[in-house]
Parts: structure tokens; C-alpha cells; sequence
């Protein structure tokens, strides 16, 4: 028997009113803080950073391919992964649809990782997505933009990661059973692993000149994961009071759910 509260439909009613008001104010301090992030001062990018793409090497005004805006997702996949991280592949699971309608919004959307191109390409391929993917393996972009680090940084000072700083990596721990697992599903060990972290980064070009005006990190990039959107409105929510519980979206189990 269900512990829920059970009650009328109109006790219902009454409540969800009273819900719409709060979410009302939700959307209102959403649209705020939208406008905050595009209030931000523009950085000016001079480093030629270079990448290696379908098209051959770009550089990153090429990855605006004609936009004036520049969305990047720094999708977890470095040189030593067999495959793309879970959880930026189920990010990643949503952004088809997206690159489309923001192509013809004055936006590209591209993925950057590490890795060679050809296992990006790979597993897109895998993966069953078309957005446009990039290599970043002869370029500091991942370094410079917080969300790649060097084996040392892990052993011994440390790194800063969604603007603080995280203390040295506890090297012979392996981490804990999500992060081994995670590991596992890219094909890495723990420390490899978390040598590379999520985020998303947004970039102008005016007048010849590129700026970076926003970027964003860990939690920061729910807000562009889909399945959580869906999540929060399900009957349990996200329900992970055991932990993350997705895999790359064909290691699920033939005719069973994902719960």
C-alpha cells in the first residue's frame, strides 16, 4: 500500500495552485539570472587554439562556422578513454534536435574533447548523434577553460574546477563505486578519468574579435540535461537515492527499463 498522501481531486486542485505560484517565481528568478549571465563583461580570446574536425583543422572561428555565437559543450572524453563519459553521453543524448534549431538561431553548438578525432567520431557514429564533435588534442583550450588537468596536477597541487579549488586526488583510493563504475564504462581507470570535467562554454565574435562571456561547470550544466528536466516532473523525481544509475543509452538491458 502507497505511503504517499492521497486526496481528493480537489485538495489536489488547491495544492497545485498554490505550486504554480512558486514555479511562476522560479520562471521569474530564471529569466534574472538569464539576463545576468548575458550581462557579464565579454573576455577577448587571443590564442589560436586549434582543432581538428570533420572538415579538417579549424580554428575556433571556424567552429562559428558563419554565427556570431558559439555554444561549447566540454564533453568528458580524453586520449586514454575508450568511450565518451555516461553521464556527458546522456547530456549529450539531447543535443541532436538543439544544434538544429540553434544553427538557424545564429548559434552553433559543438562538443570539444580531448581525445583523437577519429574515437570521437567513432562513438558519435556508436551513439547514433549528429551534432558537430571536435578534437582538441593539440590545443590548450581544454586546459585554459578548466576542465582538463595533468596527472601531476592530480598527485600533487591539486586543480580549480568550477572556480575552486579541489584538493589533490587521492591516488590509490580508486575511487568510490559510481566513480570506478564510470571509469569502467569509458574504458579508464578513476584517476584518468577524473583528469577531465564537465562544463559548457559560450563564445561571441564581433567585429573580428572572439569573446568569451560565460561558462559553466558540474551541477551548472543540469540546466541543459534534459532527462532531468523530465525527471523533476516524474511521480519519484530523479530518484537516486543509490546514485547515478544511467549507462551510454544501448548498455541498458534489452526490454527493461532503466530504474
Amino acid at each position: 500500500m502507497t505511503t504517499h498522501r492521497i486526496g481528493t481531486r480537489a485538495e489536489w486542485l488547491a495544492a497545485r495552485i498554490a505550486l504554480l505560484e512558486a514555479e511562476k517565481e522560479y520562471t521569474r528568478q530564471g529569466d534574472a539570472l538569464a539576463q545576468r549571465r548575458q550581462s557579464l563583461p565579454w573576455v577577448r580570446i587571443d590564442e589560436d587554439y586549434r582543432f581538428d574536425t570533420e572538415d579538417g583543422a579549424a580554428s575556433l572561428a571556424d567552429l562559428f562556422r558563419g554565427r556570431s555565437q558559439l555554444l561549447v559543450y566540454h564533453f568528458m572524453f580524453g586520449p586514454d578513454y575508450e568511450a565518451g563519459c555516461p553521464s556527458c553521453s546522456a547530456i549529450a543524448d539531447g543535443f541532436n534536435g538543439c544544434a538544429t534549431h540553434l544553427a538557424h538561431h545564429d548559434v552553433m553548438l559543438w562538443a570539444v574533447s580531448r581525445a583523437p578525432l577519429a574515437k570521437l567520431l567513432a562513438f558519435r557514429e556508436r551513439m547514433g548523434w549528429s551534432f558537430p564533435w571536435a578534437s582538441s588534442s593539440d590545443s590548450d583550450f581544454n586546459f585554459d577553460f578548466n576542465v582538463s588537468f595533468t596527472e601531476e596536477q592530480e598527485r600533487t597541487t591539486g586543480i580549480d574546477y568550477n572556480f575552486r579549488h579541489k584538493p589533490k586526488f587521492e591516488w590509490r583510493s580508486g575511487g568510490n563505486a559510481v566513480e570506478r563504475a564510470f571509469a569502467e564504462m569509458a574504458g579508464t581507470d578513476v584517476p584518468t578519468y577524473h583528469r577531465e570535467r564537465p562544463g559548457m562554454s559560450a563564445f561571441i565574435r564581433e567585429d573580428g574579435a572572439i569573446y568569451h562571456t560565460y561558462s559553466t561547470y558540474s551541477r551548472g550544466v543540469d540546466g541543459i540535461w534534459a532527462m532531468y528536466a523530465w525527471l523533476d516532473r516524474a511521480p519519484k523525481g530523479r530518484h537516486e537515492a543509490g546514485g547515478p544509475w544511467w549507462r551510454h543509452h544501448d548498455r541498458y538491458e534489452s526490454g527493461r527499463n532503466a530504474s
